[in-house]
């Protein structure tokens, strides 16, 4: 196949779409509202699973890459109550799976497999409509425009793409989650430091929690989850971040001060991330010419499984137009046909798993999941 796939948004999904047609000698164009590769943080650490992730990997040729980058010991998990007492300490003895890696790292090897040109930078879009007969023109905001013959949207949540296939839009489910930052954190931080451990250290009660990875570097990766409403959150001033730092410590009160730094101490501004997901198995009728991947396709509450995911369907897709030259809808059908009903059971996880954090019964809910058994206990 010589035809050119048009690729919205590099993000890990779209470029592992890139590299696995690339193995298969079919070129692409990604095009990116990004000025650059290093314009933003790319977020933080993600755990690579065997099935998805790490497959995809392999589809790309990138295992060796992969391995390379991996953080040893960062699979390590503690569980803390509200006053930093250990619940559950599980530590990394090298067997785990899912081994984690900065999600920086990986967009750099995958960024680093494309010939060079592949990605196309400050590109934003500003609009999509269809041609007839499958084919598509992109507009960007700097009033060029593109036309492909086959159009892939992998450009997240709010996808300029995927008006062109339904009209579902993502809808805010009353949890947000703050990010912050502790560095060189076993110098000047080290009680926090402690309690978080190699890995990734939970302390959940019911509607909200603490949650913060180790990361390479000496740092502390934190998301602070709230179950909260759109107005209060939009009544907090983010734009100053001691004032935000203090609202939102505030819903902590009570909590080990060494739990609490990791909002009050924070050396970035705190972000609000407000979650938000699609219908639950969002699907939508064939469209010539035109798919979806990753968040644009099946936005869901954070779970562990987005970015595998991304990746995953990125590499599906590509070898499903490998295995059709010159039948773009044999291609796309045939990778939507599997998709939706790959996705669909992954809603119903997405949701669990963020009940066991927030829930009722959290934090003994998440700590049943890790130990294979009911934990009957009063939350302190």
């Amino acid at each position: 196949m010589n035809t050119t796939v048009t690729i919205i948004g590099a993000g890990l999904g779209g470029l592992t779409l890139a590299r696995v047609l690339h193995v298969h000698g079919i070129p692409a164009a990604v095009y990116e509202a990004d000025p650059s590769a290093e314009s933003r943080t790319q977020g933080g650490q993600l755990d690579i699973h065997e099935d998805d992730g790490q497959r995809a990997l392999a589809d790309a040729d990138l295992t060796d890459e992969f391995r390379a980058i991996i953080h040893e010991g960062a699979e390590a998990v503690r569980m803390l109550d509200r006053h930093g007492e250990v619940l559950l300490d599980a530590p990394d003895d090298g067997t785990a799976a899912r081994p984690e890696v900065l999600r920086g790292d990986l967009r750099r090897i995958l960024l680093g497999s494309l010939p060079d040109g592949t990605v196309q930078w400050g590109r934003k879009v500003t609009g999509v409509r269809p041609l007839g007969a499958g084919r598509h023109e992109v507009t960007f905001t700097d009033g060029s425009t593109v036309t492909s013959e086959i159009l892939v949207g992998a450009d997240g949540a709010w996808s300029k793409v995927r008006p062109l296939l339904s009209g579902a839009r993502p809808e805010y489910i009353g949890t947000t989650f703050v990010e912050t930052y502790l560095r060189d954190v076993d110098r000047r931080h080290p009680a926090t430091a402690a309690a978080v451990g190699d890995g990734a250290m939970y302390a959940l009660a019911p509607g909200k929690g603490i949650v913060a990875h180790r990361e390479a570097g000496d740092v502390l990766h934190t998301y602070v989850e709230l179950n909260r409403s759109a107005e209060w959150v939009a009544g907090i001033d983010f734009t100053d971040p001691a004032a935000a730092s203090a609202r939102v410590a505030a819903e902590f009160d009570g909590w080990a001060p060494h739990l609490t730094a990791l909002i009050t101490d924070g050396e970035t501004a705190p972000v609000a991330r407000m979650i938000h997901t699609l219908p639950d198995g969002h699907r939508w009728d064939r469209v010539p010419g035109v798919t979806l991947l990753g968040d644009a396709a099946h936005l869901m509450p954070p779970s562990g499984d987005g970015a595998n995911l991304a990746m995953f369907d990125g590499a599906e897709l590509g070898k499903a137009i490998a295995a059709h030259p010159g039948d773009v809808e044999a291609a796309l059908t045939a990778y939507e046909e599997a998709l939706f009903p790959r996705s669909e059971g992954f809603y119903a996880d997405a949701h669990e798993i963020l009940d066991l954090c927030l829930g009722d019964r959290a934090p003994y809910g998440l700590i049943d999941l890790f130990t294979g058994g009911p934990q009957e206990r009063e939350v302190a």
